[in-house]
């Protein structure tokens, strides 16, 4: 009697131990899984990202050569740069305030095939808006550029080639 408990005690003992073991090898494979997932994942955001700095680096580059203007600079750059993700995420309208405040100004103003269809007068309503606010930012928007570019890394030699 006394065998047949020490025999199923030492078999529930190895079935214990037996299960322990393939447990922890399940662990195992799915902590390296996560791994695995997340450096993949911090791979398509670092890739997204970067796509995303480029064209912020040709907005950012043609307004400061005042190539486009700074109305739709500022537009672009807000909707652009809100989708940064991870450690390059950016808080827009504490980090350039002067271009947020343009964003903000002209955000509701008319662009593309929509301006065109407005009357002459409208059009020229919201043009003298939009002028208003770019000279009025000016100044702190050039500066504000000028970091965006330092904070994507810019070089002038990367410069995209703009059309006079």
């Amino acid at each position: 009697m006394q065998t047949s408990v020490i025999v199923m005690l030492v078999a529930g003992g190895l079935i214990i131990f037996g299960l322990s073991v393939y447990a922890g090898s399940l662990l195992m494979k799915l902590h390296r899984q996560n791994q695995h997932q997340k450096l993949a994942m911090d791979q398509a955001i670092s890739a997204r990202n970067d796509k995303i700095i480029e064209s912020v680096n040709v907005i950012a580059f043609a307004a400061q050569q005042k190539q486009c203007d700074l109305a739709e600079a500022a537009i672009r750059l807000y909707m652009i740069m809100d989708h940064l993700q991870g450690d390059r995420r950016v808080e827009f309208p504490q980090r350039y305030p002067a271009l947020y405040e343009l964003y903000d100004e002209v955000k509701d103003l008319d662009r593309g095939d929509t301006r065109k269809a407005l009357p002459k007068k409208e059009r020229m309503k919201q043009d003298l808006v939009r002028m208003k606010a770019e000279a009025r930012l000016a100044a702190a928007i050039q500066v504000e550029l000028g970091e965006i570019l330092t904070f994507t890394g810019f070089k002038p030699e990367d410069a995209p080639i703009l059309a006079s």
